[in-house]
């Protein structure tokens, strides 16, 4: 459980639900990809980061309180670590040369990782309800990706006309 969290904290900076989602969902098949949404969205209803509460979901439910003690600590000692060490380093050389412009692109690649990993997440639920699913998808982009709404305000209007329509659909 350690080393296959630290792996996961190895791997990005910042961002790292994408590499969760492929160690648990695709590499090591511990969760499926309904289990992966499901627990993701249990883990955003609690307070803290996302991926710290995932960690200790699945690390809880596969080696009980060691098990996500060992998976807070796999994800979280590398990522200490390192960010002590670059501190200290742009400390001393941040505004040397092209250390501003590299900031910069590593923010663009984690957004396309984001991007990434929400696409992966949405296709399973589209693929099974494609009429009641994809609309409110797209929706909830153009509102809060394009249009820069609230996120509260597009999941207010949103949800309810969603969850009516599902509702329909089922019965």
């Amino acid at each position: 459980m350690f080393l296959a969290f630290l792996s996961v904290g190895l791997s990005g900076f910042g961002g790292v639900l994408p590499f969760a989602r492929r160690m648990l969902v695709e590499r090591r098949a511990w969760l499926s990809e309904d289990a992966f949404n499901e627990t993701l969205a249990l883990c955003q209803t609690l307070p803290g980061p996302n991926i710290v509460n995932l960690s200790v979901v699945v690390g809880s439910r596969f080696a009980g309180p060691m098990g996500a003690t060992a998976a807070v600590a796999g994800l979280m000692a590398a990522p200490v670590a390192i960010v002590l060490v670059l501190a200290t380093l742009y400390g001393r050389y941040g505004a040397i040369g092209r250390a501003p412009a590299m900031l910069e692109a590593l923010g663009a690649a984690a957004s396309g990782l984001v991007a990434a990993t929400a696409a992966k997440m949405a296709w399973p639920i589209i693929r099974r309800r494609p009429v009641s699913a994809a609309p409110f998808i797209a929706l909830a982009f153009v509102g809060v990706g394009l249009m820069r709404l609230p996120l509260v305000w597009v999941l207010l209007a949103l949800a309810p006309i969603s969850v009516a329509i599902a509702w329909r659909l089922k019965s």
